[in-house]
């Protein structure tokens, strides 16, 4: 049998990146810690955890992080239908997999309407989060994939709304003649990162082409909306998020009529289905208010 406090050390090693804000967190000292991590690696015979500035896992530790995250999760389930179960003083954290422009604009309010957990956010694509869930390292997911993934159950959400905007001196000096195809492949464009394929699929969804404009790089919801008024690029933006900017007339959508619609999923570990209900009901809740239905 696996040592559970020695799992719950490691598990707080990784998640805070030190032995010593372990500690704190477990309220033990940093030797207890090291103590604890020293022998699972002794009992399993291999490294679980890379020391350095922060501490990272192992594939192996890993592995055991999510398990010993998935054990909290399950008994945090019974406690409801066990009363003599004792409950755990510290808060059950969810491990979600989001994107972040579905962070700016609709899920923390989701978040506010759920009491007695913490999260731990991982921000990744909506094309890509569902890979999260599929290695088991979140307990849920907003995600494009409207297919369940194994041992999961799956929640349509509605269709997050974009618009392409720019402010009216950039549309004035890139697209005086209107927003042309050859215009839209010299316009500086922004876009998010690597992943961020929006841009690209507005552009061939109205000109049918795949074109490669000069790309200015902001991996930042806000910094999206703020680099489009200033003047630095044009880019697609959440309609929740600039809606008040396009009707003052600080911004102006290229195509008014050609907004990008992306159908956003909740994907749920069906193992932890009983301490996430609530959690759940919240966020397609939440979801259903804000976006777009689809």
């Amino acid at each position: 049998m696996l040592d559970y406090a020695h799992l719950s050390a490691l598990a707080a090693v990784i998640r805070t990146g030190s032995f010593e804000r372990a500690a704190q967190h477990l309220n033990v000292t940093p030797s207890a810690i090291s103590q604890r991590i020293k022998l699972l690696e002794e009992r399993l015979g291999v490294v679980l955890v890379v020391r350095g500035q922060p501490c990272t896992a192992t594939e192996v530790g890993q592995r055991l992080c999510q398990h010993v995250e998935q054990v909290s999760l399950l008994e945090s389930s019974l406690h409801g239908s066990l009363p003599g179960l004792r409950a755990e003083s510290r808060p059950v954290t969810l491990r979600i997999a989001v994107n972040a422009d579905s962070l700016a604009t609709w899920f923390i309010a989701a978040m506010a309407k759920t009491e007695g957990y913490l999260f731990d956010l991982v921000l990744d694509d909506q094309d890509h989060s569902a890979e999260w869930l599929r290695r088991g390292e979140v307990a849920a997911a907003v995600t494009a994939h409207d297919t369940p993934i194994q041992g999961c159950d799956c929640h349509p959400l509605g269709a997050l709304r974009y618009v392409a905007t720019a402010s009216p001196e950039y549309c004035a000096r890139w697209f005086a003649d209107g927003f042309s195809e050859p215009a839209a492949a010299c316009a500086p464009c922004l876009i998010f990162n690597q992943k961020d394929r929006l841009q690209a699929e507005w552009l061939r969804q109205v000109f049918g082409a795949n074109l490669q404009p000069p790309l200015h790089w902001l991996p930042s919801s806000q910094a999206f909306v703020d680099a489009a008024l200033a003047g630095i690029g044009w880019g697609m933006n959440p309609e929740p998020l600039v809606i008040d900017h396009l009707r003052a007339g600080r911004l102006v959508a290229l195509r008014p009529d050609q907004p990008l619609d992306v159908p956003l999923f909740w994907q749920q570990s069906r193992i932890v289905s009983p301490v996430l209900g609530h959690v759940t009901r919240a966020v397609v809740h939440e979801a259903r208010t804000m976006l777009v239905p689809v």
